[in-house]
């Protein structure tokens, strides 16, 4: 079962970034998922890596945010660097069920996940690092790298359905 790294919210923070994914990396994530507000390509370059005694990239996907304004360019270069661009709305069929995620500023795709009764839905946006339920759905904010008290990323372990919070950054 993916152990996957969720971030989220950058807004252009390479450095954090870098940090976020390093603390990711180190984690054991099989995956990672950034759920929008990169703002740049030096962000998206942040999300290209080898697994630690591979030679093979961790697989990543994206989502677009409000603040990212050049979709066209951006994903291009994302699925040049072979990341998964999934925007408005991305979904991971799972043995446990199905995990969707998003930006979070898209109301019609977080009602419909709930409405479907998925088992994760993942997003960003908000800036608060948050672990609700509603109904079957577990709802996770991995925090933001931005404009924030508290910057954070997310470990999810869809097997054992733990989530962890990682500190990222000098906060």
């Amino acid at each position: 079962m993916p152990r996957i790294g969720l971030l989220s919210d950058s807004h252009g923070r390479v450095e954090l970034t870098r940090q976020a994914v390093t603390a990711l990396v180190g984690a054991g994530v099989d995956m990672l998922i950034h759920l929008g507000d990169l703002e740049s390509i030096q962000v998206i370059d942040e999300l290209v890596v080898v697994q630690p005694g591979t030679d093979q990239t961790i697989p990543a996907r994206l989502v677009f945010g409000n603040s990212d304004w050049d979709t066209g360019p951006l994903g291009d270069y994302a699925r040049g660097l072979g990341i998964a661009v999934d925007h408005p709305a991305g979904r991971i069929g799972l043995d446990e069920g199905e995990l969707v995620f998003c930006h979070g500023h898209q109301s019609r795709v977080l009602r419909e996940a709930l409405a479907r009764g998925v088992r994760y839905l993942c997003h960003g946006h908000t800036h608060l690092a948050s672990d609700t339920r509603q109904g079957p759905t577990r709802i996770i904010n991995p925090g933001a790298l931005c404009r924030t008290q508290r910057y954070t990323v997310a470990v999810l372990d869809t097997g054992s359905d733990g989530l962890t919070f990682l500190p990222v950054g000098p906060r």
